[in-house]
């Protein structure tokens, strides 16, 4: 009985310190994953119990694992991980899946990530593995896109004085791609990143008139988020393009654009936001058609002058 209460205190500790080293607005949600497994700990059945305890111990494997994984490294069947995803009051055990990767995609280290591509044994499972994510990645962003918000960002694009993109880290591939082509477009866009001049300093002459779209995705760039709140201080409107609502730059910005993102090894998938910017430059552009056809024809002359394309080939 005493071995019992002590283990469930050390449970609880665990949990209780999970949940406040949570940060920003995506602690609620969090919060009440790990209390309703705490909360319903009691009244579990032995292989629930073993379920709970493995997850709350080791929530960043568990994350990743297929039900018939985790039930095998507990010592249930898949059934009865499906069941206790069910007693949580999940409709399956993707939901709880899902839920447990949000908690721990922004606290993965480097090295972890690394750990979670080692049961691939061959680079066929690998290969198969990166572009079955991939592929799912754009589904789901697909499926889950607000196209109201989308149509809303196109608008602020097109009316701004200003549109300073900002995307530091790897979110910077993003925010240089976006910047590129909405340059070719419009003539009023600044790539914000890192440079002889640090963010603060590139974006000091926004006004309430100007655009800031902002990137972000785990792990989330913390002078990113500076950022963002230095644009909102500034009444600056601003649009996130992010991983899921529960980001700590979503909450501040103005409009919100979500992309999953979701990686099985260290390296970040940014194929399906970069198909969500694909998308928004083609709806800018077709906006802009009559002036982005004048532009063009007269880029091309530059380019054949300067052989800036191989035309031998």
């Amino acid at each position: 009985m005493t071995v019992t209460l002590n283990r469930d205190i050390i449970i609880k500790n665990e949990v209780l310190a999970i949940i406040f080293s949570v940060e920003g607005d995506s602690m609620s949600k969090k919060r009440d994953l790990l209390l309703r497994i705490q909360e319903n700990l009691s009244t579990l059945s032995k292989g629930h119990k073993l379920l709970a305890r493995y997850i709350i111990d080791n929530y960043d494997k568990a994350a990743f694992m297929t039900a018939l994984k985790l039930g095998n490294k507990v010592g249930v069947s898949e059934s009865t991980v499906v069941r206790f995803a069910n007693a949580l009051g999940f409709k399956g055990y993707p939901e709880l899946q899902n839920e447990l990767q949000e908690i721990i995609k922004t606290k993965l280290t480097t090295v972890q990530r690394v750990e979670m591509a080692q049961e691939y044994s061959s680079e066929h499972d690998l290969l198969k593995k990166a572009f079955k994510a991939d592929m799912q990645n754009i589904r789901n962003t697909y499926e889950n896109l607000d196209q109201k918000a989308f149509n809303e960002v196109v608008e602020q694009i097109l009316k701004a004085d200003r549109i300073y993109i900002l995307g530091l880290r790897s979110s910077a591939a993003l925010a240089q791609f976006l910047g590129f082509y909405l340059n070719m477009i419009l003539d009023n866009v600044v790539v914000v990143g890192d440079g002889i001049s640090n963010v603060f300093e590139q974006m000091l002459r926004m006004s309430q008139k100007d655009l800031v779209i902002a990137f972000t995705f785990p792990r989330y760039s913390s002078r990113t988020i500076e950022a963002v709140k230095f644009a909102k201080e500034e009444n600056v409107p601003i649009v996130a393009i992010t991983d899921s609502l529960t980001s700590p730059i979503s909450s501040i910005s103005d409009y919100c654009l979500t992309s999953n993102c979701d990686m099985f090894s260290f390296v970040d998938s940014l194929v399906a936001p970069l198909s969500l910017v694909n998308a928004l430059i083609v709806a800018v552009g077709m906006r802009e058609k009559e002036k982005i056809g004048r532009y063009f024809n007269k880029l091309e002359k530059i380019w054949y002058r300067y052989n800036i394309y191989d035309r031998k080939n």
